[in-house]
């Protein structure tokens, strides 16, 4: 039987993540899950025979981590507007978590797989060195948040714990991932959602800045695909302990609208507003335009997103298909 940890499986990501897994499980392969947060997982998760739920800080489950996995997904972060606001926050929950995390898997001793989410907020612009209009799996990173900070970090950890043989990591650099369901998060880059999301419910959405950022950004199942494949790959197609990009669909925030009255007419549209945050708009603009995955796509055969309609297609269709319609797709036209 296969062991299987994923941290920060409560949220959105990682419990999409887990379903997915568990719905791939073949009966010749088995696996458990061991689904770590520090909040309760979603009923269908916690309910299921294959899971072991274990609820609480990371920082405190040293003697889980050391038990030993096979296969480790690391996706739990304070994310980018708390990091800003709370220093010590983010310090703790990406830094000393996973610290705590790799030390753990270290002593187990059996060299698991590791994936790291990682974020394309390790890219910034310098004083020396301009930001690429299109960032790429080699451009060199200069984050300019303490969250794009704590993930390069992270990425240069598991990097050296990879070549003193301890683990076989691979660092995954995760665009925005929209559309998310449920309600604002902490993150700056939450509104990419809200402006998507609230209207399509029939809700006023607040966008805190102009319609000419741009910004590359994946659907969920993209990304959960993008993650999975990633843990399969073996060493030898992957040839790097370095991060790569996922794919991505580059956008603006016109061209987000623009999709917006598409699919769901102009009365939808009309309940975006404009209301500039400084605070939200200066994070956003250290962050890149654009994105390109040539290891992703080429090495690793990752497909991602046909078009920024289809990821609003899909948040419409996951929102019928989870019987959620009537509250969430109110707007639609």
């Amino acid at each position: 039987m296969s062991r299987v940890l994923i941290t920060g499986a409560g949220g959105f990501v990682g419990a999409r993540l887990a379903r997915h897994l568990l719905k791939q499980a073949r009966p010749d392969a088995p696996i458990q899950l061991t689904l770590t947060d520090q909040f309760a997982l979603p009923p269908d998760l916690q309910n299921d025979a294959r899971v072991v739920a274990v609820q609480g800080a990371l920082v405190d489950q040293a003697a889980l981590f050391s038990s030993g996995f096979d296969q480790v997904y690391h996706l739990a972060s304070a994310v980018s507007g708390e990091c800003e606001i709370d220093f010590e926050l983010g310090l703790r929950s990406n830094l000393d978590s996973t610290r705590v995390l790799l030390e753990g898997l270290r002593k187990a001793g059996n060299r698991p797989r590791l994936v790291f989410s990682s974020s394309i907020a390790v890219y910034g612009p310098d004083p020396g060195l301009a930001m690429p209009a299109v960032v790429a799996d080699d451009s060199l990173p200069a984050p300019q948040t303490s969250y794009g900070t704590h993930k390069l970090m992270c990425e240069y950890f598991i990097a050296d714990y990879t070549r003193k043989g301890y683990l076989d990591g691979r660092s995954a650099r995760l665009m925005t991932v929209v559309v998310r369901p449920g309600k604002p998060n902490g993150a700056a880059s939450s509104f990419f959602s809200g402006i998507i999301r609230e209207p399509l419910a029939g809700q006023e959405a607040v966008c805190p800045v102009d319609l000419t950022v741009a910004h590359p950004v994946a659907s969920p199942q993209s990304t959960v695909l993008s993650l999975s494949a990633l843990m399969q790959a073996s060493r030898e197609q992957l040839k790097r302990r370095l991060a790569i990009n996922l794919p991505a669909v580059n956008v603006t925030v016109a061209h987000m609208l623009d999709t917006l009255e598409k699919v769901a007419g102009k009365k939808a549209l009309s309940l975006v507003r404009f209301e500039r945050d400084e605070r939200i708009a200066a994070i956003v603009a250290n962050w890149p335009r654009a994105a390109s995955s040539d290891t992703a796509h080429h090495t690793l055969k990752m497909v991602g997103d046909a078009s920024f309609e289809a990821i609003v297609q899909q948040y419409i269709d996951d929102m019928r298909q989870s019987g959620l319609s009537d509250t969430a797709l109110k707007g639609l036209a």
